[in-house]
């Protein structure tokens, strides 16, 4: 059965949870908070889902402005699927939705840091943040 992409922006928050905790990603987000996931979703601007038949099996979850920029958040494949083109796929499916004119940015995982110039994206070196309180 092929991987469906869609756009979802109704994402069931248990679905989310299950999506992050499958890729590994649940150990770097507030996976054990449900509230706070519920919010991330509803106040996300894009999220782009795969799905193998009704499973989700991956998510690239996107705040932006639909004319400038698209901050990915959250990039997750389920470990069973990675290495088929997903991820690289949703990045692809978010660029498009996001549009011609937005530049994609996103902050890697450490241990993903080597997948990214693979599939063609630059790194920046400037870059700044204030870290979350909690």
């Amino acid at each position: 059965m092929p991987i469906i992409y869609a756009v979802e922006p109704d994402l069931p928050v248990e679905e989310f949870r299950s999506v992050l905790v499958a890729s590994t990603l649940a150990a770097r987000r507030p996976a054990d908070d449900l509230q706070r996931l519920d919010k991330m979703l509803r106040h996300a601007d894009l999220i782009v889902t795969a799905r193998d038949g009704t499973r989700l099996v991956g998510i690239a979850r996107s705040v932006t402005d639909f004319s400038y920029c698209c901050y990915l958040s959250d990039l997750a494949v389920d470990v069973a699927y990675q290495r088929r083109g997903i991820g690289k796929r949703l990045i692809d499916e978010t660029r498009q939705k996001a549009g011609p004119l937005t530049s994609l940015i996103l902050v890697s995982a450490p241990a993903a840091e080597g997948y990214y110039p693979k599939i063609g994206m630059q790194p920046i070196a400037t870059g700044w943040t204030i870290k979350r309180m909690r």
